[in-house]
């Protein structure tokens, strides 16, 4: 089975026709029905089916593209960890982090390892982690630094530090005039990360377990760092780090409520069957030997 063909099948499978796929590949049309042809001979079964005026895969095609992306992903670190050898290289850290970490953890633990190893490169990205798993889980990032997950036959993870989870506002926002309990936060609009975003799952929950309706937001954003200074300069109110408050942003105050208190556990994740290079491994001993905030397990 040639893994060009794979390839590009992998593409014809996510365009779901072929002739936006040989645009995208450069390719004519025949050259990728041919191709879809050859897979079809030697599998013995259809890989598409007809779909409107596009292609959807069967059955035997989804199990086609599930191993081709197996196999694309190993040839992708495969040809990274020869090449590190190869060259001698420390290698390259394809890091994902969340935005509390890589504002308040991350600068120390990078200051460690480029001393260690000068020549270590390192592509950050820094998001939620909704969106930081599945670059993890698509092959696209070697390491995440970001809350707990699941461990399991494809990731492996590790607790590193905790924080909490607080509710947040301006120090002269309304609602300190009051005694404050939960509902009275529903009187106010919020600014809150997106619904696929963990913490945002978890504070709904607490409006959803005592039968009240949940935050009113009036701003969804993906960047912690307008959300902090929206709270900061309006009437809004937000959820976040309490690694905020001490690092001295003088303009926020915790709304302080036990059923919004959120013990967060941060850890550090990487698929199982990934290569990691040289640098990829020092940075995790590294993450396991630094005292992080909130942390005495080491």
């Amino acid at each position: 089975m040639d893994f060009r063909d794979l390839k590009y099948f992998a593409v014809i499978a996510e365009e779901g026709h072929v002739g936006r796929a040989a645009e995208r590949l450069y390719k004519t049309q025949p050259a990728l029905t041919k191709c879809i042809d050859r897979l079809e001979e030697q599998l013995g079964a259809p890989l598409f089916e007809r779909a409107g005026r596009g292609i959807r895969l069967t059955a035997v095609g989804q199990a086609l593209l599930n191993r081709a992306r197996q196999i694309s992903l190993m040839m992708d670190e495969t040809a990274r960890e020869i090449g590190d050898y190869a060259h001698g290289r420390e290698g390259n850290i394809r890091l994902g982090c969340v935005p509390t970490l890589a504002e308040h953890v991350l600068p120390g633990v990078c200051q460690q390892l480029l001393a260690e190893a000068q020549k270590v490169t390192i592509d950050l990205k820094v998001s939620m982690n909704d969106a930081l798993l599945a670059g993890l889980k698509a092959g696209e990032l070697d390491i995440v630094l970001g809350p707990m997950i699941q461990d399991d036959d494809l990731f492996h993870t590790e607790e590193v530090m905790h924080d909490q989870m607080v509710v947040m506002a301006s120090p002269h926002h309304p609602i300190f005039d009051r005694k404050i309990r939960l509902r009275h936060l529903l009187d106010y609009q919020w600014v809150l990360p997106a619904q696929s975003v963990l913490s945002r799952q978890w504070l709904d929950n607490v409006f959803d377990r005592h039968h009240l309706p949940r935050p009113k937001v009036q701003i969804a954003s993906t960047v912690l760092n307008m959300i902090l200074p929206l709270i900061e300069r309006s009437n809004l109110l937000g959820f976040a780090s309490k690694l905020n408050l001490s690092e001295g942003r003088g303009h926020l105050r915790e709304v302080v409520l036990k059923e919004t208190t959120m013990l967060r556990r941060m850890g550090l994740t990487y698929r199982r069957d990934m290569y990691l290079s040289p640098a990829a491994q020092k940075l995790i001993r590294i993450i396991r030997e630094t005292s992080l905030p909130g942390w005495d397990g080491h």
